[in-house]
């Protein structure tokens, strides 16, 4: 039962209410969670049942809206995209591998249990998703006077809502149920797991057990590849019985050529004289709302810039000649990060070098703040101007004014200071600022221009700002430059010509030895990329690449594409490799089985070796000489030890060590990751007699839980034969 139905049962009476509105932030943004690809109508498959791409493009177009709506955004970006789809799919994978777990161990969700994490006693989570993010606290619209969550205005909205603001809370009932039931089942498995005392004991004595030993090492890179004989039936005969060690994921591999698509001479000949034209345009503007018409016109940026500059911070370019010229002075046309610039002298003038101000933020319903303003443009010019003849007045009620009206959530204490610490914004104040710290450029310029004690009302894009100028530092002479820039870029004929080019050298080259070939003869840089996933969204060097890797996925051995728009270049490219899933085949991995071959033969011959010099009673002293090697010693070996001077990090021969408990006994050949060693016990170290192993018990107890979220979704998923195909649509 929900809690809507919770509460209608409970009430039989809806009870009015008037004024309450829900925040768009509150309650979105939570829910986010022919071909070689096998069937074109599903995404994949998950325990058997295969997913419908209808129904699951559903889900991703609701999660983008909703991602869009909590981020404020018009669009998304591909990264954004995908990580969409992602998420979607992984909650189809929760859905039909932990729902049915969950099912058959029989957990669930009372009505009354979710009413009351969400009404009576709403829990951390819910109370997350009504919390304002920038103040942390919980919105207006459900918090009480001590503004904590309200239980009666979480009531009374639920019953007042409307029906698209029930389809939210149903959503969000669906969430914080879905959580409670995940807590309850990971609670089951934990609880269910215990740590006996032989254990605990044994994990004392693994850690605090030490041996001496000496050894001798026998490392396989001692012997040249070149020397060791195999024949193919070795080579069939091994992969016959390992095989299934080589099972592989389905993947491609490529080789390409790009083509640059770079401004020819001519495109910055072009360039240059059009820059030499807008150079003469702007040297005639007369006033500087001329000069920001032209250069929104005509840069690349579309940007005015308003902002005044102290000596030596402007391009080396300018920095020299703006600061010793007269306003109206041109520089340019001048390359610098690969455009072309025309700059200004707009303006100068001497200003502090520092300032220190308060003020009162009057926010309108453009401002675009995090938390929605009502009043208009000119009801907040109203108010800031009412506001400034009041504090004329009587500058003492500062204080009190920006408590009472200022929109700025600076003069909320954020951080947690104690009652009585001073932050930046408390009281509308802000220490000590300059022209390069992060406000905006009419707020800095309130307070850098003017002089102390100046009362202002400024505008920024947050709003109307009265402003205190409380007191000022140095004076500096700064400059107003103004910049037209644009990108030096290949024009249409300089595409083309490039596109005609890979279209030719690939239509020639159709197979990878042409291919090759070709690459040879002009001089080409061949780039190699293998083993590409289905699921690759990305090819180093070449961004946004997905539709590279779908070819690849869609063409057959040899096949060479036709050239391929990546932004600034033309990618002709070739397919090197198929590989299955499953187990490849043995001409396909006959490199690495030959390399694992002579690594068994390695070990026989090293094994034979070392039985065939070892006698009853013979000491490792005796068997190193009869082997034409030295003794070597390590020392307090456990099985936490990491590594082995003379041996390296190979865990077959820690765990020997570590282990051995007869002084004297040589061991038999003991074959480890990087050779084949013999031991013997020098000494062994007894760990401290205890009878108490809580600790031990408690940590290892905390090392299982905290593993067995994860460990066990990754072993459930491994039983539901999960088949992924979402990549193929998106």
């Amino acid at each position: 039962m929900s809690t809507l139905e919770s509460l209608r049962k409970r009430s039989g009476l809806l009870v009015s209410i008037v004024g309450i509105a829900l925040f768009a932030f509150v309650l979105t943004g939570l829910f986010e969670q022919g071909s070689v690809f096998g069937n074109d109508n599903s995404v994949g498959e998950i325990a058997g049942k295969e997913i419908n791409y209808v129904e699951f493009n559903n889900k991703v177009e609701e999660a983008k809206e909703n991602k869009k709506r909590s981020e404020g955004k018009s669009s998304l970006t591909d990264e954004d995209i995908y990580n969409v789809v992602k998420n979607v799919w992984n909650g189809y994978i929760h859905d039909e591998v932990m729902l049915k777990e969950y099912e058959k161990v029989g957990v669930t969700v009372s009505g009354d249990e979710l009413y009351d994490m969400m009404v009576d006693n709403p829990t951390p989570l819910f109370l997350r998703n009504i919390t304002d993010p920038n103040t942390g606290r919980v919105v207006e619209a459900f918090a009480g006077p001590d503004g904590r969550a309200s239980s009666e205005k979480l009531r009374n909205y639920m019953q007042n809502m409307g029906p698209d603001q029930e389809k939210q809370w149903v959503n969000l009932e669906e969430y914080v149920k879905a959580n409670r039931v995940r807590e309850k089942y990971s609670a089951i498995i934990k609880k269910g797991m215990y740590v006996t005392k032989a254990e605990a004991k044994r994990i004392y004595e693994e850690n605090n057990v030490n041996t001496d030993v000496d050894f001798l090492a026998f490392k396989f890179s001692t012997i040249a590849n070149t020397s060791v004989e195999y024949t193919q039936r070795d080579i069939d005969e091994y992969y016959a019985a390992h095989k299934n060690e080589f099972k592989q994921e389905d993947s491609r591999s490529i080789e390409y050529v790009a083509f640059d698509i770079i401004p020819s001479e001519e495109d910055k000949a072009k360039l240059l004289e059009e820059m030499r034209k807008v150079a003469v345009s702007f040297a005639a503007t007369e006033s500087k709302e001329d000069d920001s018409v032209l250069v929104i016109a005509e840069s690349d940026t579309r940007m005015f810039d308003e902002r005044f500059y102290v000596e030596g911070t402007l391009s080396p370019n300018i920095d020299s000649v703006m600061f010793h010229s007269a306003p109206g002075k041109i520089v340019g046309p001048y390359l610098e990060n690969g455009s072309l610039k025309v700059s200004k002298l707009i303006a100068t003038k001497y200003a502090a070098d520092s300032a220190k101000v308060r003020h009162i933020l009057i926010a309108h319903n453009r401002a675009g703040l995090a938390v929605p303003v009502t009043r208009t443009i000119e009801e907040a010019k109203v108010l800031a101007d009412s506001l400034k003849g009041v504090l004329q007045k009587n500058r003492s009620r500062f204080a009190e004014l920006v408590n009472l009206y200022s929109d700025d959530s600076g003069k909320e204490n954020r951080r947690g200071l104690k009652e009585g610490e001073d932050y930046q914004g408390k009281g509308g104040e802000y220490d000590w600022f300059n022209s390069e710290s992060g406000f905006v450029e009419s707020f800095k310029n309130a307070g850098l221009d003017g002089k102390k004690g100046d009362l202002l009302v400024v505008e920024s894009q947050f709003g109307y700002h009265i402003i205190e100028v409380l007191n000022t530092g140095g004076r500096v002479f700064k400059a107003q430059v103004a910049t037209i820039e644009r990108k030096q870029e290949p024009s249409n004929k300089t595409m083309q010509s490039v596109f005609a080019k890979a279209s030719a050298f690939a239509g020639k080259n159709k197979s990878e030895s042409l291919f090759n070939e070709a690459v040879a003869q002009s001089g080409l840089s061949k780039r190699v990329v293998r083993d590409l996933k289905a699921g690759d969204r990305s090819i180093p060097g070449i961004p946004n690449s997905k539709e590279l890797v779908r070819w690849a996925y869609d063409h057959e051995l040899g096949e060479v594409s036709s050239p391929k728009d990546f932004g600034n270049r033309f990618i002709v490219a070739v397919v090197t490799g198929i590989k299955e899933a499953g187990v490849p085949k043995m001409e396909d991995i006959q490199e690495e089985l030959v390399s694992k071959v002579i690594l068994e033969k390695k070990k026989a011959l090293i094994i034979n070796n070392i039985n065939g010099a070892l006698a009853e009673g013979i000491t490792i002293n005796s068997l190193a000489s009869k082997l034409n090697t030295e003794v070597k010693s390590a020392s307090m070996v456990n099985f936490n030890t990491n590594t082995i001077n003379g041996v390296g990090s190979d865990n077959q021969f820690i765990a020997t060590a570590a282990s051995i408990n007869e002084p004297g006994k040589l061991t038999k050949p003991i074959v480890g990751k990087l050779g084949v060693y013999v031991l013997v016990l020098k000494k062994e170290y007894n760990a401290p007699a205890q009878e108490d192993y809580t600790y031990e018990r408690t940590d290892r107890l905390s090392q299982l839980q905290s593993r067995s979220d994860y460990e066990l979704y990754e072993a459930l998923k491994g039983n539901a034969d999960i088949v992924e195909r979402y990549y193929k649509f998106y």
